[in-house]
């Protein structure tokens, strides 16, 4: 049986033409959305999701092409844009009520909010981004020997086909090294959870790419059309990361600061998957976001 956070409802809502998202819903008050990374599903924030729904509305789902959300195919270039993937969010929460909403989002589900906050300021209260940078300063700052870190994001950029082929020749391995290398803690994903994680992705290898393929394209160029447009983030936005800014020789905080003027930005010890390995900070971030 697919693990699921105790205490959520789940429900499948539609938002968008034959797309439905799956979405874990529990709480009362003002409300949240939490946004899943890779290989991840929704269930990444089952710690920190319990903690907020004692005071808040929480919602989290799984992103289109992951999880058990629709997987359209890709047709035109733009079915997994973040310009999309962040419209079907604010889609969601207005479908359950809630015309302006908190968002925090780990890995691609941050670059899912950070395009949410650009294209819906007048929706995004608060933003939270977990262990990234915008999609436009990632491929800036990847350069060099130190770029092989990064090899899955210029495997899935390449065209259709033989990405979609190698993953799903051994989906197990390849969503499994991501797991096993950015886990400071191997035991913050347990093996049900694993086995959830595993499961998913390997029944989404052609919309993982997908994803994966359009942060190399079309969002590269929504971001660069924002940067020149001077397009900001208007609301307050919490930063968590990893310090690879100083492992790769950039400046993370700085990159950020051009995006947010109201930005508080920190560093953490734990590893990639933040909000399993220390659960308690995140929800502190979080809290500490709300109360801006």
């Amino acid at each position: 049986m697919t693990p699921a956070i105790p205490g959520f409802d789940y429900r499948r809502v539609l938002v968008a033409d034959g797309v439905s998202l799956n979405a874990a819903v529990a709480g009362s008050g003002t409300p949240i959305v939490l946004l899943h990374g890779f290989p991840q599903t929704h269930l990444m924030w089952r710690h920190v999701a319990a903690d907020l729904a004692a005071d808040h509305t929480v919602i989290c789902p799984d992103l289109r092409g992951y999880g058990a959300s629709d997987k359209p195919a890709e047709t035109g270039g733009t079915a997994y844009a973040k310009r999309t993937m962040a419209a079907d969010i604010v889609a969601l929460a207005r479908a359950l009520g809630h015309e302006r909403f908190a968002l925090a989002g780990h890995d691609r589900g941050a670059l899912v909010a950070f395009r949410a906050g650009l294209d819906h300021p007048e929706t995004i209260t608060h933003l939270a981004c977990l262990d990234v940078l915008p999609t436009l300063d990632m491929w800036e700052v990847m350069r060099g020997t130190s770029a092989a870190i990064g090899f899955h994001l210029y495997l899935m950029a390449q065209p259709p086909g033989l990405p979609e082929q190698m993953i799903a020749a051994s989906p197990d391995a390849f969503f499994g090294h991501f797991l096993d290398l950015w886990a400071n803690d191997p035991r913050a994903v347990p093996a049900d959870v694993r086995a959830a994680y595993l499961d998913a992705c390997r029944g989404a290898v052609p919309s993982i790419v997908a994803d994966y393929r359009a942060s190399a394209g079309v969002d590269v160029d929504h971001d660069q059309a924002d940067r020149d447009a001077g397009r900001r983030l208007r609301m307050p936005v919490t930063v968590l990361q990893q310090d690879w800014g100083a492992a790769l020789g950039f400046d993370a905080a700085a990159l950020w600061n051009t995006w947010a003027p109201d930005l508080r930005h920190g560093t953490v010890t734990c590893g990639h998957f933040m909000a399993e390995e220390a659960p308690a900070d995140i929800v502190k971030a979080l809290r500490d976001l709300l109360a801006r």
